[in-house]
């Protein structure tokens, strides 16, 4: 399966690449090879959905502190992102900021984020740009009911998304580990996770 925004782009591609099969063959191996990488990129495979609270990107997890995550999504990691909770969509906002390459945290980096609000509170994702990474795409409105691993939006090439989640979870994951969004489990409730535990 391809995201919706990359039908066109690979159209055109491959029509440029037919139509310069006579006139130059090189460029037209080279627009088709790209043709082929941008529908890698627009990939957008089903999912198994976890359990818990969901990872809302594929990529590998590089910060965790208190109740928030990130994670850095490469070029060649899937790049639609998923909600991690059921809920109703409170407000969607874009900030204007700066755009750093996708693997540093800096602060005020440009962003859109989405708070979703359930009976837990509400949980917050928020799509990073990063240097190459400039074109925030969102799916959802304020008022839209979502449900857990739902295709919210999507990031084009390489940048970070964070989620941030009310009191009450743990986190279920660690730094350095790879996560798939919609799939991995990312927070768990604390008083599920203590009674497992004990």
């Amino acid at each position: 399966m391809i995201e919706r925004s990359g039908y066109s782009i690979i159209a055109l591609l491959c029509i440029l690449s037919l139509a310069f099969l006579i006139i130059h063959p090189l460029i037209s191996i080279l627009l088709l090879l790209f043709a082929i990488f941008t529908a890698y990129f627009f990939r957008d495979p089903e999912r198994d959905i976890g359990e818990g609270i969901v990872s809302p990107a594929d990529g590998k997890v590089d910060y965790i502190s208190g109740n928030r995550l990130e994670i850095f999504m490469s070029p060649l990691d899937c790049h639609v992102n998923r909600s991690p909770v059921s809920g109703e969509v409170k407000s969607v906002k874009f900030f204007e900021g700066k755009t750093p390459p996708a693997f540093m945290r800096v602060e005020g980096a440009r962003k859109n984020e989405i708070v979703i609000r359930n009976s837990d509170g509400d949980f917050k994702v928020q799509q990073i740009a990063g240097f190459f990474a400039r074109r925030i795409v969102c799916y959802v409105k304020p008022g839209d009911r979502v449900v857990k691993g739902q295709r919210i939006g999507m990031i084009r090439f390489g940048s970070r998304v964070a989620l941030e989640v009310p009191d009450g979870f743990v986190f279920a994951i660690k730094v350095g580990e790879k996560v798939k969004a919609g799939e991995t489990v990312a927070f768990k409730d604390e008083y599920i996770q203590a009674s497992h535990s004990s």
